[in-house]
């Protein structure tokens, strides 16, 4: 939200909180400086548009505004009662501050760390018993977001904008561009991940956010389609990097290399003092993970798998121009 933006709604708010009557729009015009700068270079009908916008953010963000139309002569007035907009007494046990304590750490390499840390303050301030710092332990995870497509991808999520980006896919020469409704990000095994709907193939898709190329554009206006309620953006990822799957396949590990394939190894047996052999899940998606880990990694079978695997490193290469 742009800063301008943010100051005129907290200057309504509290316009709308601290009076004992309801106020007039022109009441309000006058008492705020972006309305009446609006007003004076636009017209009455730009102060309005920006009126009304401004007061639909605040009731979405949980501000109850009333509207009395006999209040005023004649003339709608607008008023916050405190009582209808005060928040109940927060009181979490240890157990619940200890697990926003841990939230907190974990966004700390992340770019909302400031809001993460401002928010533990306010409630450590309101009593509510954190652990103190020598009491971390010498183990903590660690989620990092490093990722430029993060941010303007959760800003979208939020406010429900369509948006446009390059997306290289495993194996791929080129990336394609993709329109995605985006739904829900998560991060899994190390990476973040993008669930939303793929305009183009008219279907639910998930995106990693580290194969996104060049900037994510938010498109204008916001998209309409049904968001599920609850986003499993796991089940999508395993849906398409084959999780679950009822076949496996055989493959050569560079020992002591891609760790997060070993561990969806169902079987694993050594074959040379370099080489293990590991069985696991086969399904959709598989060739494209197995191409990532390069000369580290080689497809036993079945065929098909390896066909796949040898095609998307040869594309990488350029052999195949």
């Amino acid at each position: 939200m742009a800063i301008a933006k943010a100051e005129r709604l907290m200057n309504l708010a509290l316009c709308l909180m601290n009076t004992r009557r309801p106020l007039s729009k022109k009441e309000l015009r006058e008492s705020i400086e972006a309305y009446r700068e609006a007003w004076q270079q636009g017209s009455e009908d730009a102060f309005n548009r920006m009126f009304e916008r401004d007061k639909d953010d605040l009731r979405e963000l949980g501000l109850v505004i009333d509207v009395d139309e006999n209040a005023l002569d004649g003339e709608i007035g607008y008023l916050a009662r405190r009582d209808r907009n005060r928040l109940p007494e927060i009181a979490l046990d240890a157990e619940e501050a200890a697990a926003l304590t841990l939230a907190a750490r974990v966004w700390q390499q992340a770019k909302m760390s400031g809001a993460a840390s401002g928010a533990l303050q306010k409630l450590r301030a309101a009593g509510v018993p954190f652990a103190e710092e020598r009491e971390h332990t010498a183990l903590e995870p660690r989620i990092p977001a490093r990722e430029a497509a993060f941010e303007p991808l959760l800003v979208a999520a939020r406010d429900r904008r369509p948006v446009t980006f390059e997306y290289r896919k495993a194996g791929a020469a080129q990336p394609e561009q993709r329109s995605v409704e985006p739904w829900a990000l998560e991060c899994w095994r190390g990476h973040w991940y993008l669930a939303g709907y793929d305009r183009d193939r008219q279907d639910a898709r998930v995106f990693r956010l580290s194969r996104i190329v060049g900037k994510v554009r938010s498109r204008a206006g916001t998209f309409t389609g049904a968001v599920p309620e609850h986003v499993d953006v796991r089940a999508y990822v395993s849906r398409f990097a084959g999780e679950g799957a009822t076949t496996t396949a055989t493959v050569r590990l560079r020992r002591g290399a891609a760790f997060p394939l070993s561990t969806r190894a169902l079987a694993t047996r050594p074959v040379d003092p370099q080489w293990d052999e590991l069985e696991i899940p086969y399904g959709n998606g598989l060739g494209a993970d197995l191409a990532e880990f390069g000369p580290d990694v080689i497809v036993i079978g079945p065929d098909d798998l390896r066909a796949d695997v040898i095609e998307r490193l040869t594309a990488v290469a350029g052999l195949g121009e």
